[in-house]
């Protein structure tokens, strides 16, 4: 069943109105009609499985059939600090660390950061396509939520940014010995993570040893060194794997 977001203020009592984009890709695209149904998510955790029963030009309205939590919202919240990579990888790290439950994502900028975001206008049109694909891939894979891209921050602002009560952990291939299953508390399974991903050429060693000040675990991911788009994703998983919210 087809799923769309819809803002609050388009959700009443017994009826939904849909709005803007999606109008298009539903008559046009998916080509629905007057008692189709389709899920619409609040946003907030509600999804409503819904009929269609008016279409018109800027606007469909549906009427309320059933409601009911979403499912598929992990736990936990992480955050995913990502260094920020050249070229378009940084939509696939969205995309697929949205698929995978992460909360949010911020675009890290580290010492060996390629990719400066200096420029507001530009940073502002990034920030724009980012969350355009952070909300397609939680309709994709039913989320609940839509993940938000935030504001870019640099390394400093990002380890001060850090609460006392959380977990946070830092990928880094001169680690050995800590891997993220030690790291996890025996029976961690609510609260908050946070994941730190070097862009291109990782974190420096002098990165490493300021964020362990502020409590950051450096973790190996393994016996091989993985590229900045990959990092992210295979610590996801684990994480994801190890408070079971994958893998059954």
């Amino acid at each position: 069943m087809s799923r769309f977001f819809v803002d609050g203020e388009n959700i009443f009592a017994d009826s939904i109105i849909i709005e803007g984009n999606d109008v298009n890709h539903i008559k046009k695209v998916l080509r629905l009609k007057r008692n189709d149904k389709i899920t619409i998510a609040d946003g907030k955790g509600t999804d409503y499985e819904v009929k269609i029963t008016e279409i018109e030009k800027a606007s469909i309205t549906t009427s309320i059939l059933n409601t009911k939590r979403n499912a598929a919202e992990p736990p936990i919240d992480i955050t995913l600090f990502q260094g920020v990579p050249k070229s378009e990888k940084m939509d696939f790290v969205i995309q697929k660390s949205v698929e995978l439950g992460v909360g949010s994502i911020i675009p890290l900028t580290t010492e060996r950061t390629i990719v400066k975001l200096t420029e507001e206008k530009e940073v502002q049109k990034k920030l724009r396509r980012w969350n355009r694909i952070s909300m397609e891939a939680a309709k994709q894979s039913g989320r609940g939520v839509i993940p938000v891209v935030k504001q870019p921050t640099d390394f400093k602002s990002a380890l001060n940014t850090l609460k006392n009560s959380s977990l946070s952990v830092i990928p880094y291939e001169g680690e050995r010995e800590n891997g993220l299953r030690k790291i996890i508390p025996s029976g961690f399974s609510a609260g908050e993570i946070f994941i730190f991903i070097g862009s291109e050429g990782g974190f420096t060693k002098q990165e490493i040893e300021s964020a362990v000040n502020y409590g950051v675990h450096p973790v190996t991911l393994g016996p091989r060194i993985l590229r900045t788009e990959t990092a992210g994703i295979v610590a996801l998983s684990i994480l994801m794997y190890e408070i079971g919210d994958v893998g059954g």
